[in-house]
């Protein structure tokens, strides 16, 4: 079992930057892949970043590409997302994610959600 404590939404003006922070605690964190997610209201959860269990390589929703970077700390239990240039659009719940295996899979685990308002 992982538990994961996300931290840093807040309401910021557009183009801004904010940068969330997840902190797990359980399983080894070193051992999983990690991602972000976002919901925003009326849409379903979509995928934003993941990074693999070392660290090496990463990927990116195309609507966030060049923008966000996800990046993780195994040494902290942490993975972070730095967002820049926020837009409107990017208004939404970010859901910090654990995966047991493929990291283009569904996750196994996952946060209860920070809220990041982004206002133009």
């Amino acid at each position: 079992q992982v538990q994961l404590v996300e931290s840093g939404g807040g309401l910021v003006q557009a183009g801004g930057s904010l940068r969330l922070s997840c902190a797990a605690s359980g399983r080894t964190f070193s051992n999983y892949a990690m991602g972000w997610f976002r919901q925003a209201p009326g849409k379903e959860r979509e995928f934003v970043a993941a990074i693999r269990s070392s660290g090496g390589s990463t990927r990116y929703a195309a609507a966030v590409k060049g923008r966000f970077t996800i990046s993780r700390d195994n040494a902290k239990n942490t993975v972070y997302l730095q967002m820049n240039s926020l837009k409107g659009v990017d208004t939404a719940v970010y859901y910090c994610a654990a995966y047991k295996g493929s990291w283009y899979g569904k996750p196994d685990y996952w946060g209860q959600g920070t809220q990041v308002t982004v206002s133009s």
